[in-house]
């Protein structure tokens, strides 16, 4: 989650055309990684920047290609070997990596690539952007390329009072969750010490004296297992990310996707639920750190 300026005013018709700008080209022979939008609907030359009901989508494209260093190093220690046995010397360290940058070109196209994608939510009102990224590298590589992107918008991690693995802590000893949320049957706790012991309960209860001694010790929740409202279940980390996201039956009672591919019911259904839940979460950590 990240705040953006309030000073930052772009309207969808200006970030269009700024992502149109680093539109996704998938990897040529000799390229190792691309980077680009794509459209989110999944729909070829539609809208790189989806609105409903007022909250904007973006998808970024992220296309590698797999290259093992095993398969560079045989190559290049059979060059070596070549080189060695035909000319009697044995090759230096800068001969070395030359062969290997040269090994790694020539391999490349026969390479498979892989893609993966992130969404992005611009929630305008809250003032919020939120990156829908398994790791948080991935999601600085976002950020980057946001800002790079977008003319003005600043970003800034959201930080709250309490941090999280405090408050987790709290509520695992108390055996008590924070208003409008329950604590769910997993979670990982970690020794702060050298030893760095992990202990990790998965479909086990919580509310225990065992879990409490292991705080009372001096081990720190990493991740919480959570449900808000008995309709959105997550993993709350100690890192303030939401994992494991989750929309539970009630959420879609007496809802029809309609249209062709659901797409803005997903996208309404997901931005209307978490647009509460975030505003909750946040005061359940004592609220957001004043900026500087």
């Amino acid at each position: 989650m990240y705040r953006i300026a309030p000073d930052w005013q772009s309207t969808a018709e200006q970030v269009e055309e700024r992502l149109h700008a680093g539109h996704f080209v998938e990897c040529g022979a000799s390229q190792e990684k691309s980077v680009g939008w794509i459209e989110p609907r999944g729909q070829a030359n539609g809208l790189l920047l989806e609105s409903v009901a007022g909250q904007w989508i973006a998808k970024l494209m992220v296309e590698t290609r797999a290259l093992p260093a095993s398969v560079v190093n045989r190559k290049v220690q059979e060059r070596v070997a070549h080189i060695e046995t035909s000319t009697g010397r044995k090759p230096g360290k800068k001969e070395i990596r030359d062969l290997k940058d040269d090994t790694r070109l020539e391999l490349l196209p026969m390479a498979f690539t892989k893609q993966s994608s992130v969404l992005v939510w611009f929630d305008r009102e809250a003032r919020l952007l939120l990156i829908d990224a398994a790791s948080q590298a991935r999601a600085d590589e976002v950020v980057t390329l946001l800002v790079q992107s977008l003319p003005g918008l600043a970003l800034t991690l959201v930080d709250t009072r309490v941090a999280p693995a405090t408050a987790m802590a709290e509520w695992l000893t108390s055996q008590e969750a924070p208003a409008g949320f329950s604590v769910d049957r997993e979670c990982e706790l970690k020794a702060a010490d050298e030893s760095k012991a992990v202990v990790r309960y998965t479909r086990h209860r919580l509310d225990t004296d065992e879990v409490k001694q292991y705080v009372q010790e001096g081990k720190l929740p990493t991740r919480l297992a959570m449900t808000w409202a008995e309709r959105v279940s997550f993993m709350l980390t100690e890192g303030l990310q939401l994992k494991k996201l989750a929309f539970l039956e009630v959420v879609f009672e007496g809802i029809s996707k309609g249209g062709d591919d659901g797409f803005d019911a997903d996208v309404a259904i997901a931005t209307g639920e978490l647009r509460k839940l975030l505003p909750d979460m946040l005061e359940a950590l004592g609220g957001e750190t004043p900026a500087a």
